[in-house]
């Protein structure tokens, strides 16, 4: 599969909310009609959705309102909800494939891809895409290898999220733009005392591959003609860079994203990384009830002023395995994805952008100022992973953390570290 990055759609005054993922489908001659016509309609109208967002307080009440009207609208039809933790979710999906038991619609992260199209059990959805309203970057990140196997839900990038009201204190007065800056606030931040952990970076190994995007910023491709090249000058900087920070305590241990929300909402740093979601699940477990006026995306700090800030895009989709109810999954996806009714009010209720040049106009999208500073600081300048492309990717991206993890702890140096993730993830590629 190959990567392009594309120029993002600006609707009004909302910035570019993303970047290609994928290289879009080949053009026909003769487009199919917009629907479901290209499935088999075997009339079952009973299917699952099988979730992470069903699982997780924030979104589960919202995707319940949604199968509850569009059930209401649709007679006879019935959608079950199994659900499984996002950690663990990549895994039991797989499991189920193997099992023969895994039908109907699945939310997809789109760094997953590669690895379920591999399987060779999801169907393609040109033909119900077809003449939707979807932004041509959106409608890129249900491809893999030219195939539509999902029907974009939301978009945008992973990016730094700040804590205003404590940079303000501690006399931080205009966000860091580079890696200088950046370093200078977080030691102005650690003087606050107070437990206040400058910067909830990712330490855990669960979620090091936030490490991608300052590697790029530190002038690393990463993968450079179909092989891993870290190790290169700028990889070793970067985490050259990231272990001195770590030991001069500007970034906690054992730190995910899920205790980097938690010390979001408590007040207890001034810096997080999260995709544009994160501010719902963090203002909702948050005592301070006037938390999200205090949380400003900052485009990632650059080495040299004058760069071009990098992110690692981020985005869902929603695929539909071959099976029975195939068609009326696929209508569900459709249904959810474009209508108004539907993906407006998703946006309301979880802070997650639309993938449709209507919905992306509409005035509750527009008027929501940490969106439209989210996508114009951190969503159009997003990128696609390196390693997506790669149905192991999952297992490239353990790699790399573990040797992160293996620098932080000072079990060995960042450029025997790197080079060691090097040879084992073009091992994994082989």
């Amino acid at each position: 599969m190959s990567l392009s990055r594309r120029t993002m759609l600006k609707i009004g005054g909302l910035g570019a909310l993303g970047t290609t993922l994928a290289a879009c489908a080949p053009a026909t001659n003769t487009p199919a009609p917009a629907g479901t016509e290209g499935l088999k309609d075997d009339g079952v109208k009973e299917f699952p959705l099988t979730s992470w967002s069903f699982n997780e307080a924030v979104t589960k009440e919202p995707i319940q309102a949604q199968i509850d009207k569009y059930t209401a609208a649709n007679a006879g039809t019935k959608i079950s909800t199994p659900s499984y933790p996002y950690n663990d979710y990549l895994n039991q999906l797989l499991l189920q494939v193997q099992g023969g038991q895994l039908t109907g619609a699945v939310q997809l992260d789109v760094a997953w891809l590669a690895t379920l199209a591999a399987t060779g059990k999801l169907l393609d959805l040109k033909s119900v895409a077809a003449g939707l309203d979807y932004s041509p970057a959106a409608l890129a990140l249900g491809q893999s290898k030219g195939v539509q196997y999902g029907l974009p839900w939301t978009f945008a990038g992973i990016g730094l999220i700040s804590n205003n009201e404590l940079l303000t204190k501690a006399g931080v007065t205009s966000p860091p733009k580079t890696v200088a800056e950046f370093e200078a606030a977080l030691t102005a931040v650690k003087g606050l005392g107070g437990g206040v952990v400058p910067w909830a970076g990712m330490t855990k190994v669960d979620q090091l591959k936030d490490i991608i995007p300052w590697m790029w910023e530190f002038g690393s491709p990463i993968v450079e003609n179909n092989k891993v090249v870290i190790g290169d000058d700028g990889s070793v900087e970067a985490l050259t860079w990231y272990k001195k920070l770590y030991d001069q305590k500007l970034i906690a241990p054992d730190v995910n994203r899920v205790d980097a929300r938690a010390l979001m909402s408590q007040g207890k740093t001034a810096f997080y990384e999260d995709a544009i979601g994160g501010r719902a699940a963090v203002t909702k477990s948050s005592p301070d009830k006037d938390l999200g006026t205090k949380m400003v995306p900052v485009a990632r700090p650059v080495k040299n002023a004058g760069d071009k800030p990098r992110h690692l895009a981020w985005g869902q989709v929603i695929a539909v395995m071959n099976g029975a109810g195939a068609a009326a999954a696929a209508n569900y996806a459709k249904t959810v994805t474009t209508d108004p009714g539907y993906n407006v009010d998703w946006f309301k209720k979880t802070g997650l952008p639309p993938t449709t040049n209507a919905g992306l106009a509409d005035s509750a999208v527009k008027n929501d100022k940490f969106a439209t500073d989210f996508t114009s600081q951190i969503g159009a300048n997003s990128s696609a992973s390196p390693f997506w492309i790669y149905p192991q990717f999952s297992q490239m991206e353990k790699v790399l953390a573990e040797e992160v993890q293996s620098i932080l702890i000072g079990k060995k140096s960042p450029k025997d570290a790197l080079m060691s993730a090097r040879d084992r993830m073009n091992a994994l590629i082989k």
